[in-house]
């Protein structure tokens, strides 16, 4: 068994992307969630059924918080916490990409202190523990530390109307998207972009390892109006997520709107 906490995620999302690969490009059963909460495949359940086993397993005193569990109260009562999306981007799943991962991190006390993103189609492995740094196939990433004008930033066209804009400007930046939020947020880490926004409330199961990883990659990390990000929520949510290298992140944050309605 893995003795550190993040070689025991990393030993997981490797087992989580052997299974998921046997279900993919497969036709897996789909199911749409209720209330919309989006469509859940075999693949997506076969994964969180093998990760609950192991990881609970390896750490039977630490809180399961995962988006294909049923929630269990008794999370809120532990100091540690699993806070895991079996896959995030199952859309993209289901549709064939290869951009979806699986985003696995432990929190102590709210705050995550390991993490792994494995993105199994194009072997990817993000990981990071907290003051540690962050490192993408075992090597060293960091954010980059680009100005706003012609950076680019990842998130949905939605983020970009002029409402959540100070006099409806919008930045001088460019839009890029990829399905998953987990790797957003490590594709911030590696520096390929400057920064992703999304002004949605977003499940801590896709914010959680991404988090970390993009801290000890050198950039912020915040909700959209800047407070520091708490996860083990009574309500897994956070209320949207800008990450940017430090300035870039200052001057997007001034921009903003403050409080608005989520799009």
């Amino acid at each position: 068994m893995p003795e550190t906490d993040l070689a025991l995620l990393i030993a997981a999302a490797r087992r989580s992307g052997d299974i998921a690969k046997q279900y993919f490009q497969q036709n897996p059963d789909v199911t749409d969630k209720p209330d919309g909460a989006g469509p859940v495949t075999a693949g997506d359940l076969a994964v969180n059924a093998m990760l609950e086993g192991f990881l609970q397993a390896a750490r039977p005193d630490y809180g399961w918080l995962s988006e294909e569990t049923e929630d269990n109260p008794a999370r809120l009562d532990t100091t540690h916490q699993f806070i895991i999306d079996p896959i995030d981007g199952t859309r993209a799943f289901i549709e064939g990409s290869k951009d979806w991962a699986h985003s696995l991190a432990i929190a102590q006390n709210g705050a995550p202190v390991a993490a792994a993103v494995y993105l199994p189609m194009r072997d990817l492995m993000f990981a990071a523990a907290k003051g540690a740094g962050a490192t993408l196939n075992g090597k060293p990433i960091v954010a980059t530390t680009a100005p706003m004008d012609g950076a680019t930033l990842l998130g949905t066209k939605p983020n970009f109307d002029g409402k959540f804009w100070k006099d409806g400007v919008l930045p001088p930046v460019k839009r890029a998207f990829r399905s998953s939020l987990a790797y957003r947020l490590c594709l911030v880490a590696q520096g390929r972009f400057d920064g992703m926004i999304t002004l949605r409330p977003s499940w801590e199961w896709d914010i959680a390892a991404g988090a970390l990883i993009v801290e000890e990659a050198n950039a912020a990390i915040t909700d959209q109006d800047g407070a520091a990000l708490n996860f083990n929520n009574r309500h897994p949510q956070v209320p949207g997520v800008l990450a940017a290298g430090s300035g870039l992140h200052r001057d997007l944050l001034a921009r903003l709107e403050p409080q608005q309605l989520n799009p």
